[in-house]
Protein backbone atom coordinates (compact mmCIF):
# COMPACT_ATOMS: atom_id res chain seq x y z
CA UNK A 1 0.00 0.00 0.00
CA UNK A 2 1.63 3.15 -1.48
CA UNK A 3 1.56 6.21 1.38
CA UNK A 4 3.16 9.37 1.85
CA UNK A 5 3.68 11.91 4.75
CA UNK A 6 3.13 15.24 3.32
CA UNK A 7 3.53 18.37 5.36
CA UNK A 8 0.61 21.53 5.61
CA UNK A 9 -0.52 23.97 8.10
CA UNK A 10 2.63 23.29 9.91
CA UNK A 11 1.77 19.85 10.80
CA UNK A 12 2.17 16.51 8.94
CA UNK A 13 -0.08 14.02 7.73
CA UNK A 14 0.04 10.16 6.62
CA UNK A 15 -1.87 10.01 3.66
CA UNK A 16 -2.90 7.40 1.23
CA UNK A 17 -4.76 7.33 -2.01
CA UNK A 18 -8.25 7.79 -1.46
CA UNK A 19 -8.02 9.56 1.77
CA UNK A 20 -9.97 12.17 3.67
CA UNK A 21 -8.18 14.03 5.80
CA UNK A 22 -9.19 17.33 7.48
CA UNK A 23 -6.18 20.01 7.79
CA UNK A 24 -5.77 23.63 8.82
CA UNK A 25 -7.71 25.96 6.75
CA UNK A 26 -5.96 26.65 3.10
CA UNK A 27 -6.28 30.45 1.86
CA UNK A 28 -9.65 31.62 0.61
CA UNK A 29 -9.02 31.31 -3.18
CA UNK A 30 -9.81 27.69 -2.72
CA UNK A 31 -13.11 26.75 -3.09
CA UNK A 32 -15.23 23.23 -2.95
CA UNK A 33 -14.25 21.04 -5.78
CA UNK A 34 -10.85 22.74 -6.72
CA UNK A 35 -7.70 20.89 -7.11
CA UNK A 36 -4.85 21.12 -4.53
CA UNK A 37 -1.16 19.92 -5.22
CA UNK A 38 1.24 19.68 -1.93
CA UNK A 39 4.64 19.73 -2.65
CA UNK A 40 6.22 19.66 0.35
CA UNK A 41 6.62 15.51 0.62
CA UNK A 42 8.51 13.98 3.23
CA UNK A 43 8.20 10.67 3.04
CA UNK A 44 6.80 8.23 0.00
CA UNK A 45 6.62 4.86 0.63
CA UNK A 46 5.37 2.02 -2.01
CA UNK A 47 5.60 -1.17 -0.04
CA UNK A 48 8.70 -1.84 -1.23
CA UNK A 49 11.03 1.38 -1.32
CA UNK A 50 10.78 4.30 0.52
CA UNK A 51 11.93 7.62 -0.31
CA UNK A 52 12.89 10.19 2.65
CA UNK A 53 13.33 13.48 2.11
CA UNK A 54 16.03 16.21 3.03
CA UNK A 55 13.68 17.82 4.52
CA UNK A 56 11.55 17.73 1.42
CA UNK A 57 11.63 15.19 -1.73
CA UNK A 58 12.11 16.95 -5.12
CA UNK A 59 9.54 16.96 -7.69
CA UNK A 60 7.15 14.97 -5.72
CA UNK A 61 3.72 15.83 -5.61
CA UNK A 62 0.26 14.65 -3.52
CA UNK A 63 -2.61 15.48 -5.47
CA UNK A 64 -5.99 16.41 -3.68
CA UNK A 65 -9.46 17.81 -3.87
CA UNK A 66 -10.87 20.16 -1.90
CA UNK A 67 -14.29 18.20 -0.75
CA UNK A 68 -15.51 20.55 2.06
CA UNK A 69 -14.74 23.86 4.01
CA UNK A 70 -15.58 24.09 7.81
CA UNK A 71 -15.12 25.00 11.23
CA UNK A 72 -14.67 22.25 14.57
CA UNK A 73 -16.98 22.24 17.41
CA UNK A 74 -16.79 25.46 19.58
CA UNK A 75 -13.85 24.91 22.46
CA UNK A 76 -14.10 27.49 25.86
CA UNK A 77 -11.10 29.15 27.29
CA UNK A 78 -12.23 30.27 30.81
CA UNK A 79 -9.78 32.51 32.43
CA UNK A 80 -10.41 33.21 36.07
CA UNK A 81 -8.68 34.64 39.04
CA UNK A 82 -9.87 34.06 42.32
CA UNK A 83 -10.73 36.73 45.34
CA UNK A 84 -9.82 39.32 43.04
CA UNK A 85 -13.79 39.40 40.57
CA UNK A 86 -12.34 38.42 37.45
CA UNK A 87 -13.45 35.57 35.20
CA UNK A 88 -13.47 35.83 31.65
CA UNK A 89 -15.36 33.29 29.09
CA UNK A 90 -14.36 33.11 25.54
CA UNK A 91 -15.44 30.66 22.70
CA UNK A 92 -13.13 29.52 19.71
CA UNK A 93 -14.08 27.44 16.58
CA UNK A 94 -11.20 26.80 14.59
CA UNK A 95 -11.78 26.70 10.61
CA UNK A 96 -10.43 23.66 8.59
CA UNK A 97 -10.75 21.96 5.40
CA UNK A 98 -11.70 18.58 3.96
CA UNK A 99 -9.35 17.11 1.48
CA UNK A 100 -9.33 13.78 -0.59
CA UNK A 101 -6.36 12.63 -1.63
CA UNK A 102 -6.34 11.31 -5.33
CA UNK A 103 -2.40 10.68 -6.76
CA UNK A 104 0.82 10.56 -5.39
CA UNK A 105 3.36 10.98 -7.57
Amino acid sequence: MKFAVIETGGKQYKVSEGDIIKIEKLSDENKVGDKITFDKVLLIDDGKTTKIGSPYIAKAVVSATLEEEGKDKKIHIIKFKSKSNYSKKIGHRQPFNKVKVEKIA
